[in-house]
């Protein structure tokens, strides 16, 4: 199970959209679609995600544009590029656009999982997703921020680890040593 892990997909054909979207869902990632660069820049700036899947022919800025732009404001989240463009150049110019790896289409989704896992585990965040949502209640586990009904409180270190312990591992028990080993 991936939960709390976020993929984007920034692909404008239907059919493959909706084939990854239902592919990645059945796997436990949450995912979600844009079928334009701009407006996946755009989700992009207002939610995190753990990786973004990238097609290159997109019917307003280009995959390698959208991939620089991703880079020049600083985020350093997998991106793994999808398209059908298979030349050597296309390839090249894509890594050096700043994606992490590139797949063309067609694919076999078994191929694809593995280089989301991959990528997730190289860039460590297959382990940590650094928003935790669990009802009312927000944590960044980066800011070290905690909101509940939008409002920020201030927990101590303690209470915080707590927090984010119990956040990250719902409905699961934890004995009074397995908390003091991991909070202390």
């Amino acid at each position: 199970m991936n939960n709390n892990l976020k993929i984007l997909i920034i692909e404008d054909d239907p059919v493959i959209t909706e084939f990854l979207q239902t592919g990645l869902k059945y796997e436990g990632y949450d995912v979600s679609v844009s079928n334009t660069g701009q407006d996946g820049l755009d989700i992009m700036r207002q939610n995190i995600f753990n990786l973004a899947i990238l097609d290159i022919m997109l019917p307003d800025i280009d995959g390698f544009d959208v991939c620089k732009r991703i880079r020049n404001h600083g985020s350093d989240i997998p991106i793994l590029m999808l398209t059908v463009k298979k030349e050597v150049s296309d390839r090249v110019k894509g890594l050096d656009s700043g994606a992490d790896d590139y797949l063309t289409k067609p694919f076999s989704f078994d191929e694809l999982l593995a280089r989301i896992r991959a990528l997730l585990r190289r860039s460590g965040k297959i382990h940590e997703n650094k928003q935790i949502q669990a009802g009312k209640i927000a944590l960044n586990t980066e800011t070290r921020e905690v909101c509940i009904n939008g409002k920020p409180i201030e927990p101590t270190p303690t209470e915080f680890s707590l927090l984010k312990l119990f956040m990250r591992y719902p409905r699961r028990a934890f004995t009074r040593e397995t908390l003091l080993n991991r909070v202390l």
